[in-house]
């Protein structure tokens, strides 16, 4: 594995654990350069190759890293630890992959991280409803935010 801080190939295993789900290993790392960085890598079972079909048509394929960054982006400044994030994205990551289908569209993805946001961190489930939604207009924030306190949505 390389070093992400100094590119060297010769890295060390220090320590391997299952994560908490089960659905990967966790193993940090040492480099031997002069600095002896640590760094974590994840190894998981890859089962069949996604492709995310995107609202204009096109197909990518499904990355769990971009995933990740949404809701690392969301929970940014939040009191929300890493551990909690990757157990989210390995369940959604999951639950896409059980479906059976090698194409799925962005709104099932987007959906899911709405409902895990929503759960997680109310905050952060406004942050990315309001890029996801592409708000237009403050009414819609307060829309959400009755949403969340239990009051019904405005027609």
């Amino acid at each position: 594995m390389i070093c992400p801080f100094c590119r060297e190939k010769d890295t060390s295993v220090v320590d391997s654990r299952p994560t908490e789900d089960g659905t990967a290993i966790r193993r940090r790392r040492l480099c031997p350069c002069s600095k002896a960085m640590r760094f974590t890598t994840f190894e998981r079972v890859q089962h069949r190759e996604l492709s995310v079909i995107k609202k204009n048509g096109r197909r990518v394929q499904f990355d769990r890293e971009k995933l990740a960054k949404s809701f690392f982006t969301a929970l940014k400044k939040r009191p929300t630890d890493q551990d909690t994030i990757e157990r989210v994205v390995s369940k959604i990551s999951k639950e896409l992959e059980e479906l059976g289908q090698s194409e799925i569209p962005s709104s099932l993805i987007g959906k899911k991280v709405m409902e895990a946001l929503k759960e997680l961190d109310k905050i952060a489930y406004i942050r990315f409803a309001s890029v996801y939604t592409n708000f237009k207009e403050v009414v819609e924030f307060g829309e959400y935010i009755d949403e969340l306190d239990g009051k019904p949505k405005k027609v």
